[in-house]
C-alpha cells in the first residue's frame, strides 16, 4: 500500500511572500499592458517600453465627408501640379508721377482653382499706408468681362485661402498711399499659373522666386 506524501503547511512568511509576489504580477500587467493598451494611459512608461500602447486605438464614429448642404466637393483634382512662390512687389512713393506707387499682380486659376496665400508690407508701415483690392476677372476679348471683388480696403497683412469662382486671373492692387517707398513680401501656394511678365495681370513684370 502506498502512502501520500503530505505536504506541511505553508508558513505565514512564505504565504505573504507568495501573495506580495502575485499582487507585484498583476499591478506589472495592469500598468504595463491593460491601461495602455486599453485606456491609453500609461503612467510607468511601460506601455511605451513594451509597445502595448501603440495597440490602443479610439472609438471610431464614420461621419459624411461634408456637409450635405456644401455645393462644394469635399476632395479636388488639379490639372495644374502644385507649386509654391515668393513675389516682391515694390511700391514708389504715393503720388508717384509715374504711377509706380501702384501695381497689379494676378496669377491664371481654373474654375475651382485653389491657393493659399500670405502677404504683409516689409518692415513699419501704417494701417493706412497701402490700399489693397483683392479681386479677379476674365480675359476673354470678345464676351463681356466677368470680374469679382473680394476684398477692398487698408491693409499691413492678409493670410487666407482662395478658390477661383471661374477661369481667369486673380490677385491683387497695391497702391502705396505713404510718403516713402514701401515693398511687400506676398507668398503663394497651390494650383495655379503665373501670368508672364509683361501680360495682364503682371504689367509690372514682377519676376516669382519659385519655392516648390
Amino acid at each position: 500500500m502506498v502512502t501520500a506524501e503530505i505536504q506541511p503547511p505553508l508558513s505565514r512568511r512564505r504565504l505573504l511572500g507568495l501573495t506580495v509576489a502575485a499582487l507585484l504580477a498583476a499591478l506589472v500587467i495592469l500598468f504595463g499592458a491593460i491601461l495602455p493598451a486599453e485606456y491609453h494611459l500609461d503612467p510607468l512608461g511601460l506601455g511605451r517600453l513594451t509597445g502595448t500602447e501603440r495597440l490602443w486605438a479610439p472609438p471610431e464614429e464614420t461621419v459624411a465627408a461634408k456637409p450635405s448642404s456644401d455645393p462644394e466637393p469635399a476632395v479636388r483634382n488639379y490639372a495644374t501640379t502644385f507649386r509654391s512662390d515668393e513675389i516682391i512687389v515694390p511700391l514708389q512713393a504715393g503720388g508717384d508721377p509715374s504711377r509706380n506707387d501702384e501695381i497689379e499682380y494676378k496669377v491664371h486659376l481654373k474654375k475651382g482653382g485653389t491657393y493659399i496665400y500670405s502677404w504683409a508690407v516689409i518692415g513699419e508701415s501704417g494701417p493706412t499706408d497701402v490700399y489693397v483690392e483683392y479681386h479677379g476677372h476674365t480675359l476673354a476679348s470678345r464676351e463681356t468681362m466677368k470680374v469679382a471683388y473680394y476684398k477692398k480696403g487698408f491693409a499691413q497683412n492678409d493670410n487666407g485661402t482662395f478658390t477661383a469662382p471661374f477661369d481667369g486671373i486673380h490677385g491683387w492692387f497695391f497702391q502705396n498711399q505713404s510718403l516713402k517707398p514701401l515693398r511687400i513680401k506676398l507668398r503663394l501656394a497651390g494650383f495655379y499659373d503665373l501670368v508672364p511678365p509683361g501680360e495682364a495681370g503682371n504689367e509690372g513684370e514682377l519676376v516669382a522666386k519659385r519655392l516648390e
